[in-house]
């Protein structure tokens, strides 16, 4: 048993859906945590004005009953409010009007590529989905997967660690998951306030410049039991998972577990994470952020994206004009400086509905009740409890 999530819809079309199948049965739902997630991914210093029109909530259609999950798929609805203005050129059905076609592409986005895949001579057939307003389709189904998480004791946060150039210092002490407390609160999701300030003034540095800036966000996972994944076949890897699902957000270049990248610099006596009992088996670093052969240790996930700068600008690239072939400048959009502390929202909901189909491959279950039990037992067995910082 595993989880799968299916989402359809639009950046300009009447709304957006997801589909969420395999959640077991008995799993009370937080209406009001479901849209707050949905709320988060509109934060951040460097949003466009899309955000000033779209109020995003998700509408259960299916698979739950008086708040409580019925086993089957769970349907949810994202309305766009912004398509009353575009009613016309996104309509599913033909209209009585001349919807001129798009034909310039952004060099960096899906729509020079799209049209030649698709035979599409309208960029906007392919825009129109590639854009990242789908992501709040996902962090609606990854909502409802951080609840059943939160069911087996898995708490799922997110900070941003850097925009453009500017980086948070190294950290001294590890996190645990009070740390994040506020962190929302902040413009840029970031857990230092001097470098957030310095991250602001940075965002509007290059917004001033017509520039788009990308950078880095961290996704942290508390107290997830050793071996979800497994060692045994490559796709059942937790770590190579856990990459696509990061890497499968609009514009994320590169994801890193732990040190990552900086590992291929460091001497084995450095890289790995000796273990030690104390009752059970601990490590007092995590150089391999909470993972080795492909499976959780029970230390916390630490996981890394990088996002690149987005493609659409407001001083637009050079570019073809697909129709004529003549020399232009790409398609202007509406669009967004910086999207970084967005896209650490999208990163937890991506974190949470691959753990959760782990936790659904390991210990099944048709009732919450059955998985907790599973999960108890399983804990017993190995001796482990939950560690609460990385």
């Amino acid at each position: 048993m595993s989880l799968r999530m299916t989402t359809a819809g639009e950046s300009h079309g009447p709304g957006l859906t997801c589909i969420l199948e395999g959640l077991p049965a008995g799993l009370q739902l937080d209406r009001e945590a479901l849209d707050r997630d949905l709320a988060r991914r509109q934060l951040g210093h460097g949003r466009g004005g899309r955000m000033k029109i779209e109020t995003d909530r998700a509408d259960v259609t299916a698979g739950v009953r008086h708040g409580r999950t019925l086993g089957g798929p769970i349907a949810m609805q994202v309305p766009n409010r912004d398509y009353a203005n575009w009613e016309e050129r996104m309509n599913p059905w033909p209209v009585d009007a001349d919807v001129p076609e798009v034909h310039l592409p952004r060099p960096g986005h899906a729509d020079l590529v799209g049209t030649q895949k698709y035979n599409a001579s309208d960029v906007r057939d392919i825009l129109e989905r590639a854009s990242a307003r789908e992501t709040a389709a996902r962090v609606a189904g990854g909502a409802v997967a951080r609840q059943f998480l939160r069911e087996l004791g898995v708490e799922i946060r997110s900070h941003v660690v850097s925009i453009g150039d500017v980086f948070v210092p190294a950290r001294t002490a590890q996190l645990t998951v009070d740390d994040f407390d506020g962190v929302d609160d902040d413009p840029v999701r970031c857990l230092d306030r001097d470098t957030s300030r310095a991250m602001v003034q940075f965002i509007n540095q290059q917004r001033k410049a017509n520039e788009s800036i990308g950078g880095t966000f961290e996704v942290l996972a508390f107290g997830l039991v050793p071996g979800l994944g497994s060692h045994v076949a490559w796709e059942e890897r937790i770590d190579g998972q856990l990459a696509g699902a990061l890497v499968s957000i609009h514009a994320i270049k590169g994801v890193e577990f732990g040190d990552g990248f900086a590992l291929g610099a460091t001497p084995g006596s450095g890289a790995h994470d000796e273990i030690f009992w104390d009752g059970s088996f601990v490590r007092e670093t995590n150089h391999a952020g909470g993972i080795e052969g492909g499976m959780t240790t029970g230390d916390p996930l630490i996981a890394r994206a990088a996002m690149k700068p987005l493609p659409t600008l407001t001083k637009p690239l050079r570019s073809v004009d697909i129709d004529t072939h003549e020399p232009a400048e790409a398609l202007r959009e509406r669009t967004d400086s910086c999207t970084v502390p967005a896209a650490g929202v999208v990163g937890e909901a991506m974190v949470a509905l691959v753990l959760a189909s782990a936790y659904r491959t390991k210990f099944g279950g048709d009732h919450i009740d059955d998985v907790r039990d599973a999960v108890d037992r399983y804990r017993e067995r190995i001796g482990w409890h939950a560690h609460s910082s990385s």
